[in-house]
């Protein structure tokens, strides 16, 4: 009974949100040593004792909340700047954040950022750093790493004659331009400024296969270590054609993984390269300098395969697995599903081909062929964001997942029975009201994560619970839960 609560709840949630409610009501009483039934709209629709122990954090516009699981405000920062879509919090209390700086006239993206921020666990700004001109800007990601640098991820103009010269077959107007994706590493220095220590670019890994005469030249099937500048994918032929939109760094094997949504791909790059090195195609521990190392998705980017091999569908969020539990060292990745027919997401988790990241090639493609695990709705079509969104693996086999678009976050057990289920309740221009119908408003959320309560940033720190985020709350029918 309740693995059916669990399964029929999400799915209809996210498809009729007052039948959710109504089946609350109905299954409780099968559920009576877990929950107590609720009418809740936004904020903690749900929680129960099997709900990991922790706390989550998510920005909206200029703040970012740390909530408990009933969903009050444990800590919270706030910004002079909207939020740039990615936010860490560090393991000495630090939050890393990314923000929005303007840049609508000249690199024109979404997710565009151009500012970094560090600020400490008072809220006091610790150090910023601006990336933002008029030929390039930092958007959607910024990485902490473990020796304290920070990695960057940003777009750099390619204006027309440089594309075409770099093999691009089409430069769309109005402004004929490319987007070129670049990873840096930052050394933060003072308050403001930082030295680049690394550098990645994906125009030094290029495969074209329409002018003999011109620059990277060659038979696309033939290099799928690097990229076909002339595949459009889901871009329309325009500037931002890639749209790499999560970066994460792997200590362990000191690699780099991309996400592109428009290429339906990841990517996995070399990082114990030399910048020097990451501009060819020799070096680094496995000797393909920056070329990638690995990819997965849809093997046509590269010549390989057809329409039925693709697998992801504007993917968010890949990375690496981390710790010793269960799924660690392979990587989860929210396929949002937009462009396939019918349109539904997926979690998936995938053992990547290869013994220490030295991935092999199997068949003319990467594998493996399918995840070894796939989350989504009974009906699948009742589980779908379009875009934004995330899924992490919890050190007890649980998943996080975040729905972005719908602003809609809740945790599954391993038989993937919801345990823990939350509705962001800031909207657009106005924080909401308990009862109020989210679907009335925007309520999306780039990402959020999940700490367990022993996360070392918490040790020695007192997380006291204040209220809801959400206008007029009502904790009295959730599990475990007052005011």
């Amino acid at each position: 009974m309740i693995l059916v609560y669990g399964k029929m709840k999400h799915r209809l949630k996210v498809a009729n949100y007052t039948l959710t409610i109504f089946l609350v009501y109905s299954l409780s009483v099968a559920c009576q040593e877990q929950v107590r039934t609720s009418s809740n709209t936004v904020g903690t629709i749900y929680n129960t004792s099997d709900a990991t122990d922790g706390y989550v954090l998510f920005t909206v516009h200029n703040k970012t909340y740390l909530i408990n699981n009933c969903g009050e405000v444990v800590h919270q920062w706030s910004s002079n700047y909207s939020s740039g879509k990615s936010v860490y919090l560090l393991e000495n209390g630090n939050l890393l954040r990314a923000a929005e700086v303007p840049n609508q006239e000249d690199v024109i993206i979404p997710g565009i950022g151009g500012r970094v921020e560090l600020f400490d666990w008072e809220g006091n700004l610790l150090w910023e750093y601006l990336y933002s001109s008029s030929t390039y800007s930092q958007h959607h990601e910024v990485y902490p790493m473990p020796n304290g640098n920070i990695l960057v991820l940003a777009v750099t103009v390619l204006e027309e004659d440089e594309a075409r010269e770099l093999g691009r077959k089409i430069v769309t107007p109005p402004h004929r331009q490319l987007y070129n994706e670049q990873v840096l590493e930052l050394k933060p220095k003072g308050s403001n400024q930082a030295e680049v220590v690394w550098e990645w670019n994906v125009k030094d890994h290029l495969v074209q296969e329409v002018d003999p005469n011109g620059k990277n030249f060659g038979k696309v099937a033939d290099h799928p270590r690097r990229l076909d500048i002339n595949y459009l994918g889901s871009s329309s032929a325009g500037a931002n054609w890639l749209h790499i939109n999560s970066m994460q760094y792997d200590e362990t094997r000191d690699q780099i993984v991309l996400c592109s949504r428009h290429l339906n791909e990841i990517y996995i790059i070399d990082h114990s390269t030399s910048t020097e090195e990451a501009a060819g195609s020799t070096g680094g521990n496995h000797g393909f300098g920056g070329d990638f190392l690995y990819r997965w998705g849809n093997p046509m980017v590269y010549g390989q395969g057809s329409a039925q091999d693709q697998m992801l569908y504007g993917p968010h969020a890949a990375h690496w697995v981390p710790g010793d539990g269960k799924h660690s060292g392979n990587i989860i990745i929210f396929n949002n599903g937009v462009h396939r027919k019918p349109e539904f997401s997926q979690v998936y988790i995938l053992n990547p081909s290869g013994e220490s990241g030295a991935f092999q090639i199997n068949q003319a493609t990467f594998g493996p062929e399918t995840p070894h695990y796939i989350y989504q709705a009974p009906n699948p079509t009742d589980f779908y964001s379009e875009f934004l969104s995330n899924a992490q693996v919890l050190p007890n086999g649980h998943l996080f997942i975040c729905a972005g678009e719908q602003g809609h976050f809740f945790e599954i057990d391993e038989n993937e029975k919801i345990v823990w289920e939350y509705i962001n309740p800031v909207g657009a221009s106005e924080i909401l009201r308990q009862g109020a119908h989210p679907d009335s408003t925007s309520t999306n959320v780039f990402r959020a994560k999940k700490y367990p309560a022993d996360y070392v940033a918490f040790k020695s720190r007192t997380l006291t619970p204040g209220s809801p985020i959400e206008k007029s709350p009502n904790l009295r029918d959730i599990y475990n839960c007052s005011q």
